[in-house]
């Protein structure tokens, strides 16, 4: 199965992106909080989508939260097909610590993989 990352796997709308926030969190590690709707959107498909919130104040330079982005749409491309049909949004929580740049997209890596999954279940 080819791994693609259409415009029908992202969330768009603030209120999308709310309902996640208020709704359950699924996991929680080092750097992020990955959080899910309670309930299931009326017209969200039926497979799974990204959202993510990667504040200035954690990551005060714009390369690192472009970097954490990328990292992240990239994960979360490759395992798509194997995700249950919900929306997720990582949020990140802690303040990056300065760092090369290799170091980041490891340590990010690494860690939206084990989310995803842990949001797997």
């Amino acid at each position: 199965m080819r791994a693609s990352f259409p415009p029908t796997a992202r969330l768009h709308r603030p209120s999308e992106f709310a309902a996640a926030l208020k709704g359950r969190r699924l996991a929680r590690g080092a750097l992020f909080v990955v959080s899910t709707p309670r309930q299931t959107q009326p017209g969200s498909g039926q497979e799974a989508r990204l959202g993510m919130v990667i504040a200035k104040r954690m990551a005060p330079l714009a390369v690192s939260r472009n970097t954490i982005k990328r990292i992240i749409r990239e994960a979360f491309r490759q395992k798509r097909h194997e995700l249950p049909p919900r929306d997720l949004v990582f949020r990140l929580h802690t303040r990056i610590t300065p760092c090369s740049l290799s170091e980041l997209k490891s340590q990010v890596r690494s860690e939206v993989d084990a989310l995803l999954d842990r949001s797997r279940r």
